[in-house]
């Protein structure tokens, strides 16, 4: 099983990223699919969630119209689209997946910086 996720960086607050997460090894579809983001010296959090048919979506308040998830089960991938950047979403950004076990890729570093 692998979650790789790639696409974070270095922007400015205001800019945007589009964070993507490749899974293998498992049945992708079946699965729903979060992004979760942990800050330094804080406990990881939820920043939204999407299911197996990326109908239904949640978001973080902190998130809520700035950041957009998505899934292409053709692809095994989920994306998470963010938008209006603020130094405070700075953070490592993790992929789950979950479904009866939970998956965890290994982070990406999103700094919010000017």
């Amino acid at each position: 099983v692998q979650l790789v996720e790639s696409g974070g960086g270095l922007v400015q607050p205001g800019g945007s990223l589009r964070l993507s997460c490749a899974a293998s090894g498992f049945t992708f579809s079946l699965y729903t699919m979060s992004w979760y983001r942990q800050a330094p010296g804080k406990e990881r959090e939820l920043v939204s969630g999407i299911n197996r048919y990326g109908v239904r979506t949640n978001y973080a308040e902190s998130v809520k119209g700035r950041f957009t998830i998505s899934r292409d089960n053709a692809k095994n991938t989920v994306y998470l689209q963010m938008d209006s950047l603020k130094p405070e979403d700075t953070a490592v950004y993790y992929c789950n997946g979950r479904l009866l076990q939970s998956y965890w890729g290994q982070g990406t570093q999103v700094t919010v910086s000017s």
